[in-house]
């Protein structure tokens, strides 16, 4: 997957998933997972979109390493 290298030098793949009106519940949570299995390794978040927990259990459950995914969440 292509990548974009920040002023940092931190390297965010250019595809991710966006939660953002995902909802809370299972759902949400199968959706990440099923990205992660695709390929998917940035995964956009945020605490007022509500749904951090059902990120988290997914991110749990995976096999992929989380040193390689990209986590984007905002406050």
């Amino acid at each position: 997957m292509n990548k974009l290298v920040l002023n940092n030098g931190v390297e965010v793949p250019q595809l991710g998933l966006g939660v953002f009106l995902a909802g809370r519940g299972a759902g949400t949570e199968q959706a990440v997972l099923w990205a992660l299995d695709a390929g998917y390794r940035h995964i956009d978040t945020a605490a007022v979109y509500g749904n951090e927990q059902e990120v988290g259990r997914a991110l749990a459950e995976t096999d992929v390493p989380r040193s390689e995914i990209f986590i984007a969440g905002k406050v």
